[in-house]
């Protein structure tokens, strides 16, 4: 068998390895730790689907705006920092200053802001810390999994450290088979969501910073050699056959790997080349494409040598052919709406599958059959609901609004990101679009930048389409779509605001579209503000009426577009964003929501409804 070496979104790591048998150790130095996040990270598909021992639950926790516990006061990295979870003993010769015993606690998943009042604006360093027992077994990786922290984290266990992420909406793996033992064990991470102008997103969005380990946190376990990335589609055209791909890491050149669908009475095998990939082709019978109408998914088994795992997936083709786009060979409008990760009820990060379930239930009572989740990689629970549900999803990059596009490390975390969203989420039946930007500035800089995202996206994945929400710019009464982005596309995204930020909702009568693409084009944002419960005139902003004038006047406008072939207007429900100050309305929510976050339908919600339901908007071909 040979070595393998853990991979951060796809690249060896720069972080020295030394291998000894079969597993990895890594080190770290003091520049790299202090510079940025360290790699070390291993992308895997269907993490979830593996024999796992849950890390969720309550961690103690401890504020620490200076990173005093990582950092001397002359910058230094501390050897003795508060990831050693060093017990206080009588007579030594120094204090203590910290205690994990003591701290308070915060629920893991979920964003420290709503847990605690004091730190809803917080922004910086914070330290958690669980201890838990484990039963190691020979000739097993266990790796930390993680759903996703933001921004910026660093995981020690029993004060070794085991690796270090970037970006804070894509989930990620840490082997710490090295250093867990049998019985007593712990966990110390440290978890910085300061906002930088070379992060990606950078320093402005209009959402919650939302800090913390912000979905599940678990141990997984896997063999000696073990499947890491797989890839399975229905391929386009007559018929009916699977092709796609299995990665073995730690695998050996004429390995075995066999792909199964017992429904189907379908089965595959083939072996492992010098890429460690086993690729896959076969036939099925009787296979019924995944659709928003009939969602089916099959479970799948993949098994190579000691390894194996039990998938749930839907297959379906998406292409465009010409103006339009095509499901399973035919043609389709989206009629969606834009949903952000932000939970019901409660507020704060979205992570569960109540979250989930209710966010999606509500885009399938409006009578979607697609969801724009914007504006990043939202989490596995959301996917897997989505296939479950049927809605056709728009999966976003983190690239928005305007970046350091012309600063190349910028560029690496950005690849980086599309790289473990795609890794991590490619067999999701639902996921038709890859998107990879939002709302940037037409700059010749960007339009490379974004072009280098999209023909890596190709690489990783040309079963998908490429899309990204591009601005519009206007020339009196006309709409022109016109940016040069827009030939890196194969579906063309728009963002617009005719009767809120621009105009009145009547000015849509009267708006004419020049499109510069014969692409098909999706609308993905439209809207208008309005607070759940108030009332007034249609044409006096904030009220639910003004809302549902917007709406009125957009539909039969965006109607109008003859290559028109989705929509996802802004946005479902009610969302938390510092940018939205004012008292008494918006309180810190963009509330350009079709429900509030307390869960009340405004009158908007049921004039796009009608229109879904009636299918009075919007045309397949």
């Amino acid at each position: 068998m040979r070595g393998f070496s853990v991979c951060w979104s796809g690249r060896a790591l720069a972080a020295p390895v030394r291998v000894l048998g079969w597993v990895a150790v890594l080190t770290f130095s003091a520049m790299q730790l202090a510079g940025q996040a360290t790699s070390g990270t291993l992308v895997l598909t269907g993490a979830d689907r593996r024999q796992a021992t849950s890390l969720n639950g309550e961690w103690a926790s401890i504020v620490d705006p200076y990173f005093a516990g990582l950092f001397s006061f002359h910058h230094e990295e501390k050897k003795n920092g508060w990831f050693l979870n060093y017990k206080a003993k009588p007579g030594d010769p120094f204090p203590t200053e910290y205690d994990y015993a003591k701290a308070p606690k915060l629920k893991v998943p979920g964003d420290w802001n709503t847990q605690r009042d004091s730190l809803m604006l917080y922004e910086g360093p914070m330290w958690y810390e669980r201890d838990f027992t484990y039963a190691p077994k020979e000739h097993t990786h266990v790796f930390l999994h993680v759903g996703a922290a933001n921004y910026h984290s660093w995981f020690w266990v029993n004060g070794k450290k085991v690796c270090g992420h970037e970006g804070g909406f894509t989930a990620f793996n840490c082997e710490v088979t090295p250093v867990i033992q049998p019985g007593n064990n712990f966990v110390v991470a440290a978890v910085d969501n300061t906002r930088h102008e070379d992060n990606v997103p950078t320093l402005e969005t209009d959402w919650w910073n939302y800090g913390g380990l912000t979905r599940e946190v678990s141990l997984i376990e896997a063999p000696e050699a073990f499947i890491d990335q797989y890839d399975l589609h229905l391929e386009r055209g007559e018929g009916a056959a699977i092709a796609g791909w299995v990665h073995v890491a730690g695998g050996a050149v004429g390995d075995k790997v066999e792909v199964a669908i017992p429904e189907l009475g379908a089965h595959a095998s083939a072996t492992l080349g010098e890429d460690d990939r086993a690729a896959l082709h076969f036939d099925v019978k009787g296979l019924q494409p995944w659709s928003p109408e009939t969602p089916k998914l099959y479970k799948v088994e993949l098994h190579a040598g000691a390894d194996s795992i039990d998938e749930l997936m839907g297959f379906r083709t998406v292409e465009t052919r010409g103006t339009e786009i095509l499901l399973n060979g035919k043609p389709i409008f989206l009629r969606g709406v834009s949903v952000h990760a932000e939970a019901p009820y409660r507020t704060g990060r979205a992570y569960s599958d109540k979250d989930a379930e209710t966010l999606l239930g509500w885009a399938k009572e409006l009578g979607c059959n697609f969801v724009r989740l914007a504006h990043y990689p939202h989490d596995e629970t959301m996917l897997r609901a989505a296939d479950r549900m049927g809605l056709l999803v728009w999966s976003e990059n983190p690239v928005y609004w305007a970046l350091e596009f012309d600063n190349p490390k910028v560029l690496a975390k950005a690849e980086q990101q599309l790289d473990e969203e795609i890794g991590t989420s490619r067999n999701h039946a639902a996921i038709i679009l890859w998107s990879m930007a939002n709302e940037t500035p037409n700059t010749p800089a960007r339009t490379q930048f974004i072009e280098t995202l999209a023909s890596r996206a190709r690489a990783m994945d040309a079963t998908r389409l490429i899309t990204a929400a591009l601005l519009v710019r206007a020339q009196g009464n006309t709409k022109i779509v016109d940016d040069p982005l827009g030939k890196a596309l194969d579906v063309i995204g728009v963002n617009e605001y005719i009767g809120w930020y621009e105009g009145h909702p009547e000015n849509a009568d009267v708006t004419q579209w020049q499109i510069d693409y014969q692409k098909p084009l999706i609308v993905s944002e439209f809207g208008a503000d309005a607070k759940a419960g108030l009332h007034g005139g249609e044409n006096e902003r904030w009220t639910e009426e003004y809302q549902a004038n917007v709406f009125r006047h957009q539909l039969p406008m965006l109607n109008n577009i003859a290559q028109l072939r989705g929509m996802s207007p802004w946005v479902l429900m009610d969302f938390r964003s510092p940018n939205r100050p004012l008292v008494g309305i918006q309180d810190e929510f963009n509330r350009k929501g079709l429900v509030s976050d307390q869960g009340q339908k405004k009158q908007a919600f049921y004039v796009l409804e009608k229109a879904y339901k009636e299918e009075t908007v919007g045309k397949a071909e």
